[in-house]
């Protein structure tokens, strides 16, 4: 029995005994297996991030193998050796450098600029305004009227540069619409003709037309209808052309005119008493055809500067011209003018040229005419004045020119006197008994044996200004005025063509 149970406890020894054996060897395994791991681990880590400089790891230590099994009756099993642990690892490779900062981002590009819609074709194409386009449709109608240039203008009106390339024309801006223009027409001495030259169809049709000279050329017929629609046309030059007919009414109506030069045509019969209405400064109207009597509101001109010569005007001159206070200068010569003159002429105290030469008036000199003070040309000349000449007008403080030859004038006194030894007085072919020059007394007594009488002959002797404007010793006045010539009058240039 004892034995038996010895026998059961050296079993249980036996079996405890190999248990321990064989944990000891599964340990011993695991660590051994983890070594050869973790080495491989290491060389993976080492070739991925670039190690491979360093050798391979050294061997681990020798460890001894276990004891042998204990006897049958093992005493308490030692604790087991300490595992040699791993050689540590080789230290870490140095992270490698931070990548630059990658470059800013390109600044994003700009955006692309507005598109403008495209520009429609301009109505007017090349032309500076469509008003220089309208004007230029009728130049180029007008061009293909003229037949005669002399002078090659024509080849100058050619393409759309109406401004500055065609001669002949000036442009500028419209005041009220504020766009180019052709204000202007210079055609002076061109000599333009063709067939049934009219300005008919051209100057009526420059809508846009402050300025119309064409003096020197062969226009013919009249002011053509619709040209007092140019309501900005202020100068109107058609002289010495071929223009025939009465007076040309169009012209009235052309409100804004300041400039009128009907000269050097075929105009005729009466001027229109409302000619005189007009705001002008210049009517120019000699060497014409005009004829009948001037109407009765010529003083109602606002002109300075009048030319009614070389006409066939008849009756008196109106006494209403006295009225005519802006009035500078005023020809009447080479009419047949008749009657008396007027004492109110008297009144043109600003006026320098005065001029009824070579016509029919008779009668006395007024003496109204001593309030000419500014008169530097008096022509009287070839008319039939008579009686004496009065002081008073010799005396006028600027006179430079006092014309009365041809008259039946019959006494001048002392102050004439010098006027004549100054040769600025004409008394030849008079009646003045003591002067050399004269008329005979066969003639003079002829003339003299009709009756003469004047119906406003009370107002010859009138003086209207004040007799102490001059005083009775002029001669030294004379004297200075003389040392300086007076200025050329402007409406005697009228009396000639301009080619």
């Amino acid at each position: 029995m004892k034995k038996k149970a010895k026998m059961g406890t050296n079993i249980i020894v036996y079996f405890l005994c190999a248990f321990t054996l064989i944990l000891h060897s599964s340990l011993h395994y695991e660590v051994a297996a983890g070594d050869v791991v973790a080495e491989t681990r290491r060389q993976e880590l080492e070739i991925i991030i670039g190690g491979g400089g360093y050798g391979p790891a050294p061997a681990p230590e020798y460890c001894p193998p276990p004891p042998p099994p204990p006897e049958p009756i093992c005493p308490t099993p030692p604790p087991p050796e300490p595992i040699c642990p791993p050689p540590p690892s080789p230290p870490p490779p140095p992270p490698p450098p931070p990548p630059p900062p990658p470059p800013p981002p390109p600044p994003p590009p700009p955006p692309p600029p507005l598109q403008r819609p495209p520009i429609p074709p301009s109505p007017i194409g090349p032309f500076a305004s469509e008003r220089i386009q309208l004007a230029f449709k009728v130049i180029q109608r007008f061009k293909k009227r003229i037949t005669y240039d002399p002078q090659r203008i024509t080849k100058t009106w050619m393409g759309p540069d109406v401004c500055n390339k065609y001669k002949g024309f000036v442009c500028d801006v419209r005041p009220d619409i504020k766009k180019k223009a052709v204000a202007g027409v210079d055609f002076n001495g061109y000599r333009f003709n063709g067939p049934d030259f009219s300005l008919s169809d051209f100057l009526e049709k420059l809508e846009d037309l402050a300025i119309f000279h064409a003096n020197s050329n062969n226009f013919t017929k009249s002011i053509p209808k619709m040209t007092s629609k140019l309501k900005f046309l202020y100068e109107l030059d058609v002289s010495n052309n071929k223009l025939f007919g009465g007076f040309p009414m169009e012209v009235v109506n052309i409100k804004n005119l300041t400039f009128l030069d009907l000269r050097f045509n075929s105009f005729s019969g009466p001027v229109p008493a409302e000619i005189f209405y007009l705001d002008l400064d210049v009517l120019f109207l000699n060497n014409n055809k005009f004829s009948q009597n001037l109407p009765e509101n010529i003083g109602s001109t606002g002109a300075l500067y009048v030319t009614f010569a070389n006409n066939e005007f008849t009756g008196p001159i109106p006494s209403s011209i006295g009225r005519a206070k802006y009035l500078l200068e005023v020809l009447f010569l080479n009419n047949f003018f008749t009657g008396c003159l007027p004492y109110e002429i008297g009144f043109l105290s600003n006026s320098t040229v005065f001029d009824v030469g070579n016509n029919r008036l008779t009668g006395p000199i007024p003496h109204s005419f001593g309030c000419l003070s500014g008169m530097q040309f008096l022509n009287l000349a070839m008319n039939q004045f008579y009686g004496p000449v009065p002081e008073i007008v010799c005396q006028l403080p600027k006179i430079v020119n006092l014309s009365l030859s041809y008259n039946y004038f019959t006494q001048v006194g002392p102050e004439c006197r010098k006027l004549i030894k100054r040769k600025v007085l004409d008394v030849r072919m008079n009646c003045i008994l003591d002067l050399p020059n004269q008329r005979s007394q066969e003639e003079c007594g002829k003339f003299f044996s009709e009756s003469k009488k004047c119906p406003n002959e009370r107002s010859l002797t009138l003086v209207p200004c004040a007799r102490n404007r001059y005083t009775l010793n002029l001669t030294e006045t004379f004297d200075k005025k003389l040392t300086a010539p007076a200025p050329s009058p402007r409406t005697y240039d009228a009396l000639k063509k301009h080619f």
